[in-house]
């Protein structure tokens, strides 16, 4: 990580600073309100070391206290983390080891596959929007190098000092701690919803979701609003075109050779006048 000394600017460290804080904050949150929740210590710390994406995991132990199973739980925090795969596209380029790795043979493809096996753990939100701010390829690395392995280290930590927070002080919903999730949830979700289609796919999966709560087990309503993706089908209009399409005369009713007819005669007498 040498070239992260050479390449990194003050301000790139002090912008990754501020995401650092800012993400602290919330996994201090999410490590205490899991521990109050009644979640042993191990499950948190486990899921930030090898999940480490701060929205999966917040849905997921989310779907547990709510009283969900962990299938309902794993499923919607895989949901979340299927942005995660265009994301690896965009950032493919700087992923892996930069230059030549020095090393040839099984030792130099172990070191390669190791440093890119790295850096997806590191991809996350932050840690691409960094990178994607820079179009030279040595500023790019280092920016999601400088993003992903600072979000990885003050995010573990965080959830540490949150477990033992959440250990010392058994009613975290007294801070309002058990107002994180969906806080976080929310602020997720709002930057996303920049255009009319991608609101009423939020407004109708939100819907189905209040609808099913009442009488689905805890997670499953969550799954359920994935069917307000089912608004952006182009299909929709086509089907509405055929329903609302009008049944063109003469089909049946006997009209069309009298409408015919009437046309015909039109079109004579017009040739007619024309002589």
């Amino acid at each position: 990580m040498r070239f992260l000394w050479r390449t990194a600017s003050p301000a790139l460290w002090r912008d990754v600073g501020l995401v650092c804080v800012a993400d602290g904050i919330v996994g201090v949150s999410f490590g205490a309100t899991a521990i109050g929740g009644g979640l042993p210590w191990w499950v948190p710390v486990a899921l930030s070391l090898l999940v480490f994406a701060g929205g999966a995991q917040i849905a997921a132990v989310g779907v547990v206290l709510a009283g969900g199973s962990p299938l309902a739980a794993v499923l919607a925090g895989a949901v979340l983390n299927t942005r995660l795969f265009p994301y690896g596209f965009a950032v493919a380029d700087v992923v892996g080891p930069a230059g030549r790795t020095g090393a040839s043979g099984a030792r130099g493809v172990v070191r390669r596959w190791l440093v890119r096996l790295l850096g997806t753990q590191v991809i996350t939100d932050e840690s691409v929007a960094f990178a994607l701010r820079h179009s030279d390829p040595a500023r790019r690395r280092s920016a999601f190098w400088a993003c992903g392995v600072g979000l990885f280290v003050i995010w573990n930590l965080s959830v540490l000092l949150g477990v033992a927070l959440g250990s010392a002080v058994r009613n975290t919903d007294a801070f309002g701690l058990d107002a994180t999730f969906p806080a976080v949830m929310l602020a997720l979700a709002l930057p996303t919803l920049t255009s009319k289609p991608t609101r009423v796919a939020a407004g109708t999966g939100a819907v189905i979701a209040v609808a099913l709560t009442p009488v689905l087990p805890a997670g499953l309503p969550l799954l359920a609003a994935l069917g307000g993706l089912g608004t952006r089908w182009s299909g929709w209009r086509r089907l509405a075109g055929r329903w609302s399409r009008p049944v063109p005369s003469g089909h049946g009713d006997g009209t069309g050779d009298d409408d015919g007819g009437a046309a015909l005669d039109k079109d004579e007498v017009r040739v007619g006048g024309g002589r």
